[in-house]
């Protein structure tokens, strides 16, 4: 079963009022969309996802609590056309849960888990061309070392990348994590799995998500109006990095101004960035997906 991770701080730092107009852009199965919809019943709820599955499923649920939201079959990297397309322009609460939904991982079809036999897949949209099987039987030698390196930080990309190339074709995910555990050292195999980090890197790739990522954030910023705060749950440090970068940039004035004694007005921040929350013990106990979450929250406090 799918558990939201970090529900609780992620409702309570929305700071939602009845009338609050909010956007999910991870529905996936409307665990937090679910929430905010229960507390905004004269608002209005945007949620985006492009897997049909997690839309069915989502759609049953919301419907059961209120009519009052409106779901996006799109990426979150077209946020803010989207939102104008539906004439909004301004919202009040923005979420991004960047983890792979549960029922994604447990239905070994989608390719995402390296624990299940399945086609390389790995698409959040399905109906895209670029799959995980292309990434790995197409791609160079330097590409694969690149993305293994700079979207997993696994410090093997070469000799994986070698044995993958020597290894091709390569149909199912458990054919790659073979190859991938005979390319490591036998005391690497045992500190942690070792396809964890190829996974994360060839799914990041097939999905474009620190692109899309960067694009999205900023947007955001944009559509936030004074008052309104966006909550962000990333998953590994790639993700949390820009949003920090991102975030930062946001809510502190240019370093050319910091010694002024007064500030103009017009320059000053218009954002205010809060300290970053973790899961708790109990989470941590109850929900294992939770154990490299980082929940980050800005508001906006002027035009």
């Amino acid at each position: 079963m799918h558990k939201s991770v970090l529900l609780d701080e992620c409702i309570y730092n929305l700071s939602l009022k009845e009338d609050s107009i909010v956007v999910d852009c991870t529905l996936g199965f409307a665990g937090h969309s679910s929430e905010i919809l229960k507390r905004i019943k004269k608002g209005k709820l945007y949620a985006f996802d492009q897997d049909p599955m997690a839309i069915e499923a989502s759609k049953r649920k919301l419907s059961e609590i209120a009519s009052n939201y409106e779901i996006i079959e799109s990426n979150f990297a077209y946020l803010k056309e989207e939102l104008t397309r539906h004439g909004v322009t301004s919202v009040n609460g923005i979420l991004f849960d960047l983890g792979v939904s549960s029922p994604q991982l447990d239905e070994a079809e989608r390719g995402f888990s390296f624990h299940k036999e399945a086609k390389l897949d790995m698409r959040m949209n399905p109906n895209q061309e670029l799959s995980a099987y292309e990434v790995v039987n197409n791609y160079c030698y330097e590409h694969l070392v690149h993305i293994f390196y700079m979207y997993g930080e696994e410090k093997y990309s070469a000799s994986i990348a070698s044995a993958i190339i020597k290894n091709r074709p390569i149909e199912t995910t458990l054919e790659l994590v073979e190859i991938i555990k005979n390319s490591v050292p036998e005391r690497y195999r045992r500190e942690k799995h070792p396809a964890r980090k190829v996974f994360q890197a060839i799914r990041i790739e097939v999905n474009d998500e620190l692109n899309v990522l960067k694009r999205a954030i900023n947007d955001a910023l944009d559509l936030i109006d004074v008052g309104g705060r966006i909550c962000v749950i990333t998953f590994h440090s790639l993700e949390d990095k820009i949003v920090k970068k991102i975030f930062k940039e946001a809510s502190t004035v240019p370093n050319e101004l910091k010694g002024l004694p007064i500030i103009p007005e017009e320059l000053e921040a218009k954002f205010k960035m809060f300290g970053v929350i973790e899961p708790t013990e109990v989470e941590l106990l109850e929900n294992n997906r939770a154990r490299s979450a980082k929940l980050r929250i800005i508001e906006r406090i002027k035009r």
